[in-house]
């Protein structure tokens, strides 16, 4: 019977990595990701039910749109094959079976169906455009708030800290909308935390602070290769990790680190 409920699991994931493409692609464009049905990107011509059931699709297509029969991007198929195997993976490890399945275990593992959709999506535009970014980070804080609520409710010895990632994430936004006024543009950085901020709601403190650890050690190596590049070629050193796409790179470890976290507590706790 729990191969069903995974089954099942496994098809939801594939559903919403197929919206984590179509989102990606879309928001930095400008355009509709809930009414627009989706087309092909080389020949503009829409898609039918049976070119976007998702993984299957590009199988079955063997890679090609069925209409142009160009190339399709490998990554929406990767894409969705790691959505729905770590749906099932999360879900398992949050042991959601038949015999344990409650309705708080369903709503925990909607928040983070949520969170991951959040932080896949800002993922995926910040690393092909970062300045376009802030329409799902709002989106992440939005969905962080209704889960401190949530918790709240549920766990009341913990009102204070969940308090404090309230005050965190009003301090930055009220930076964030002084530094918009003064300069009509979003700054990068308190999009940064804003995220951090999500991650630390979702994942946890500790998951959090493994993930920035990480992300600037990776910084500070990508430099140093860049300098030792740099100096071989002769090219004059310029500073690049203003350029990186830090919530891309943030947003890795952050996924790996909180799936270790729930598969220490499933089987070591």
């Amino acid at each position: 019977m729990d191969i069903i409920i995974y089954v099942i699991i496994f098809i939801i994931g594939i559903v919403f990595g197929s919206f984590y493409t179509l989102a990606v692609y879309r928001i930095p464009k400008g355009q509709d990701i809930t009414h627009t049905r989706s087309y092909c990107p080389k020949c503009n011509h829409k898609l039918s039910f049976l070119d976007l059931i998702p993984v299957f699709s590009y199988i079955f297509l063997r890679g090609k749109c069925r209409y142009c029969k160009e190339k399709i991007r490998p990554r929406y198929f990767i894409i969705e094959l790691i959505s729905g195997i770590s749906f099932v993976a999360i879900a398992y490890l949050m042991n959601l079976n038949i015999e344990s399945i409650t309705i708080t275990k369903i709503i925990d593992f909607a928040f983070i169906v949520l969170y991951l959709t959040f932080v896949i999506i800002m993922a995926g535009i910040d690393k092909e455009d970062r300045s376009k970014t802030k329409p799902i980070i709002m989106y992440g804080v939005i969905i962080s708030i209704i889960y401190i609520v949530y918790l709240c409710i549920i766990d009341q010895t913990s009102i204070y800290r969940y308090g404090i990632y309230l005050l965190f994430y009003l301090i930055v936004l009220v930076l964030d909308t002084i530094a918009l006024k003064k300069k009509a543009e979003d700054r990068y950085t308190y999009n940064i935390l804003l995220t951090a901020i999500t991650m630390a709601v979702f994942t946890g403190e500790y998951v959090t602070i493994l993930a920035i650890i990480t992300t600037l050690l990776a910084i500070v190596i990508y430099e140093l290769l860049q300098k030792i590049k740099n100096r071989k070629n002769n090219v004059e050193n310029k500073a690049v990790a203003e350029n990186i796409s830090i919530g891309f790179y943030l947003a890795i470890p952050n996924i790996i680190f909180f799936i270790f976290v729930l598969a220490y507590y499933r089987y070591l706790v």
